[in-house]
């Protein structure tokens, strides 16, 4: 849960808010210099100086500082930087002076300088990435200015200016409600709280119970969400000012939910560097015992640690992600958070509701007819009044009506003919709205309260009928007569609400939910929300992917099935939010798999639905658009809105889609993978590769009478290897890879390794076999026991350079091998970018030997034809790896 900001009594921000919540809204007005009619631009812009601009700055995302420090301070570099400082003492500090030597030092501050400069771009990158992404999604504010109601961003709120609140609407400034209807706000981005509370604007704190100012009746904060109803309100704090704002200075949104791509970083970190701590030092005690000389021991276990050390790690996945994000937003995929898209690419199963998803959402009024199903323009007039005067959200369903209305009736008379007096919000609940008007000009001023909404709520609340003219009771068998004329409809494919009123409705103060009773059933209004054209390939398309759609909606099961069957959807198994009522954890566990339909849902159907499909094993991605989501999206493993969407859900989104499509969705999805599938790469590809060469240096350090490599050796062949990595984000996935979906989990890490680390083992043995016993003898001119001792160094530093040749080119071509489960450079190949790095980091590295850098990097003059003997141990090692993969996946479905 979110704790509250300092509710401490030195606090000028909170001490407004006590006090302007006691005020009249006459007296908060001339506080802060505004009018009920709103600012002028131009006293907006004044106010922006003296008050401040809408906006809450956290030190985490602007500043440049502290990229630096994330990018420097990670595990593998303070590793590094332990290494380098014992380096610096057994190399320089505690030697004599002849044998000072700082080289070894310096390639390990290099590498920490390459991989933290690296990341710290990347990070600055990441950073702009998702700025200049999010200016894409339109986040609006209603804000009287000027004279008139206007959609303005909500960073353009100032301190004074009138703002109007629906449902749906986040509250963009600490507001002091000055009209509420029916408002009920949640407040849970500020205490966890997600139950909502009414808000009014004429009740004021009561004395004794004014230490939470939270609850206060007639006060909006900034961050909290309309969940029904409408106000109108006079901004009082902005940006930092607010609560919201102080609560933002401690703690940000974006950290609340940690993915599964947070937890396996970490696992995979805690995992390398445990293999470090246990390696190193068996490596110096093994080349102590056997060598009899601890410094150098030392020296090269340090080495070592360096060389199981991925340094890139944190610059490859940051790489990954912000390359990912960019060629999302090419499709219409707008990243909010960085790590989600793995969670996107993982996704297994994808919840969403029908309307506008697999819909054409574009609603039209089909029919608007009495309850003998004849057309009539009464029915359509009535319609228009509560569509046309509702100030909550005016939906799909609401702009039909109005639509329709303007093309047959005349809506210039309807609206002089009838003022609107008030009207009762729709919520999720009642599944209904209405408004209460008067008519001007026939009966004397008569009211009427007109009510559209769900055929069963609507049934629920009403006591009479009219048809042909006449008030009939609404008996039994006329209201089953009623859902069956409905039910055909239905199958139609149409969506059905009806239309009601009650005339002169005499309401105790203001009109309530309670005087939605005894009305008469008018008619039915009937909408066509065709599919998409789109939307059978698409879903085609997510299942060869292998996600399963399932379809959570308020709508029936008539229209919901007619739509899952047009766009090829099972329709067989649907269950309704009363279904999973009363079911044990196991039933509920079972439903979840075996239907891809739900129903009748209410938002907490929807959330307990993700949440059992996270309980089974799944990877949830919920896409909405409505207040109803909110919840949901929050639940679901990877949340997807629109930029059409309401504010709660663009706000609780991870990604939102710039074009509510499939298409894009599916697009994102393969992105998301590809992302995972090269961060994957080199996490296994090294791992094995390290797991290789600490088998190779402890049969070295076992059997040689001197260290199989030079530490400097070693830590230049960690920096060639780490750099040509870098090119691994740019490489290609195949489409067998792409359609699938991966999750993160170390447990198969272990096994990869002790499959492939022993293969690059064997040909690194054979290397040393061929070194020792054959090449360096006959270079030398005898047997290492049989030569003096400038024969020996010339021996030790030929070995030297023939293994550091043969590790760097098999270490390279391993990312080739294992890259893919194909045969490489025939089957499969990488990207040019991959090849260019991976080559030319092997040239550089034979070439050094034949440079000169090979004096004081202490490597030996190998002639040009010992590279025959590196291409026979790379073929070989090739076919041997196709070999290792061909066991390796009888036992596991994945590679990589």
């Amino acid at each position: 849960m979110l704790r509250k900001p300092s509710t401490n009594a030195s606090n000028p921000d909170l001490k407004l808010v006590k006090k302007i919540a006691r005020e009249t809204r006459t007296e908060t007005l001339a506080r802060l210099h505004a009018s009920a009619e709103g600012l002028s631009s131009k006293q907006a812009e004044e106010n922006r100086k003296e008050y401040g601009s809408n906006k809450i700055a956290t030190n985490k995302h602007d500043s440049k500082l502290r990229f630096l420090a994330e990018a420097f301070l990670t595990p593998f570099t303070m590793v590094l930087l332990i290494l380098a400082t014992l380096s610096l003492f057994t190399d320089y500090i505690f030697v004599p002076a002849n044998q000072k030597d700082l080289s070894t030092v310096v390639i390990m501050l290099l590498m920490v300088f390459i991989s933290g400069i690296t990341s710290f771009v990347q990070n600055v990158r990441s950073s702009n990435a998702v700025n200049d992404l999010l200016k894409m999604v339109s986040v609006a504010t209603n804000i009287k200015r000027d004279g008139k109601d206007q959609e303005l961003p909500t960073k353009s709120v100032v301190v004074g200016d009138i703002i109007n609140v629906a449902a749906g609407d986040m509250v963009p400034a600490d507001m002091r409600l000055l009209r509420s209807k029916d408002l009920f706000c949640s407040s849970s981005s500020l205490n966890g709280e997600s139950k909502p509370v009414e808000k009014i604007a004429t009740k004021v704190p009561e004395f004794g119970k004014d230490k939470d100012y939270l609850d206060y009746p007639n006060i909006l904060y900034e961050g909290t969400t309309i969940v029904s109803g409408s106000g109108v309100g006079v901004v009082f704090a902005t940006g930092e000012h607010t609560m919201f704002g102080k609560l933002a200075q401690d703690i940000s949104r974006n950290d609340i939910k940690e993915t599964t791509f947070d937890v396996g970083i970490k696992n995979i970190s805690k995992l390398l560097i445990t293999m470090t701590a246990i390696i190193a030092p068996l490596v110096f005690i093994i080349n102590g015992l056997t060598k009899g000389d601890w410094i150098n021991a030392l020296i090269f276990a340090i080495a070592t640690a360096v060389g199981l050390t991925p340094e890139m790690l944190p610059v490859i996945v940051t790489t990954n992600l912000v390359k990912g994000s960019v060629e999302m937003s090419k499709h219409g995929t707008i990243v909010k958070k960085m790590n989600s898209i793995q969670n996107f690419g993982s996704a297994d199963v994808l919840c969403t509701d029908k309307t506008g998803t697999l819909t054409q959402d574009k609603v039209v009024l089909e029919r608007h007819y009495d309850l003998n199903l004849r057309e009539t323009k009464h029915v359509l007039e009535l319609s228009y009044l509560n569509s046309y005067y509702q100030t909550g959200m005016k939906d799909l369903i609401d702009k039909a009506v109005i639509d329709a209305a303007g093309d047959e009736l005349n809506v210039n008379e309807i609206q002089r003919d009838y003022d609107k007096i008030d009207e009762i919000p729709f919520d999720f609940n009642r599944r209904r709205m209405s408004v209460v008007v008067a008519n001007s000009d026939k009966e004397h001023g008569e009211h009427l309260l007109v009510t559209k909404g769900a055929a069963e709520e609507m049934l629920s609340v009403s006591t009479k009928m009219e048809s042909n003219g006449k008030i009939l009771p609404l008996t039994e068998d006329r209201k089953k007569d009623i859902l069956a004329k409905i039910d055909d409809m239905n199958d139609d494919g149409l969506r059905v609400i009806m239309v009601g009123y009650k005339k002169n409705p005499a309401p105790v103060g203001e009109f309530s939910v309670k005087d939605e009773s005894n009305l008469t059933l008018l008619g039915f209004l009937a909408f066509l929300d065709p599919p998409k054209e789109s939307a059978k390939k698409a879903l085609a398309k997510l299942k060869h992917d292998g996600i399963t759609v399932k379809i959570l909606t308020g709508d029936n099961e008539a229209v919901t099935r007619t739509v899952g069957l047009q766009v090829g959807l099972n329709v067989d198994t649907v269950y309704s939010g009363s279904d999973l009522e009363n079911k044990s954890d196991k039933e509920l566990a079972k439903m979840v798999e075996e239907c891809n339909i739900f129903v009748k849902l209410s938002p907490e159907n929807k959330t307990k639905i993700i949440e059992l499909l996270k309980k089974n094993g799944h990877t949830v991605g919920y896409m909405g658009d409505g207040i109803n989501d909110a919840p949901a999206m929050k639940a679901a493993d990877v949340s997807i809105s629109v930029d059409t969407a309401v504010d709660i859900a663009k706000e609780s989104a991870d990604i939102i889609l710039l074009h509510k499509d499939l298409n894009v969705l599916e697009k994102g999805v393969r992105i998301g993978r590809k992302v995972f599938g090269n961060t994957m790469k080199y996490i296994k590809i090294t791992l094995s590769s390290n797991f290789g060469n600490i088998l190779s240096i402890m049969v070295a350090s076992s059997f040689l009478p001197f260290l199989p490599m030079l530490p400097l050796q070693l830590l230049i062949l960690d920096l060639l290897y780490g750099t040509s990595c870098l090119s691994l984000p740019f490489d290609t996935i195949s489409n067998d890879y792409l359609e699938q979906p991966r999750t993160w989990s170390t447990k198969k890490l272990p096994k990869f390794m002790f499959y492939f680390g022993p293969t690059s083992s064997v040909f690194d043995v054979i290397t040393f076999g061929l070194l020792f016993f054959i090449i360096c003898p006959k270079l030398v001119g005898g047997n290492f026991n049989s030569i003096n001792l400038a024969q020996k160094a010339l021996f030790i530093a030929l070995f030297h350079t023939g293994w550091f040749i043969e590790s760097l080119w098999t270490q390279e071509m391993v990312i080739h091998a294992l890259r893919d489960k194909r045969f490489p450079f025939i089957k499969q190949h990488a990207s040019t970018a991959v090849v260019l790095s991976t080559f030319g980091a092997g040239i550089i590295g034979t070439l050094l030997p034949f440079s000169w850098l090979a004096k004081p990097l202490k490597f030996g003059p190998m002639p040009l034809s010992y590279m025959w003997v590196i291409l026979g141990i790379l073929i070989l090692y090739i076919l041997l790896t196709t070999v290792v993969k061909h066991f390796y996946l009888k036992s596991e479905k994945f590679l990589i």
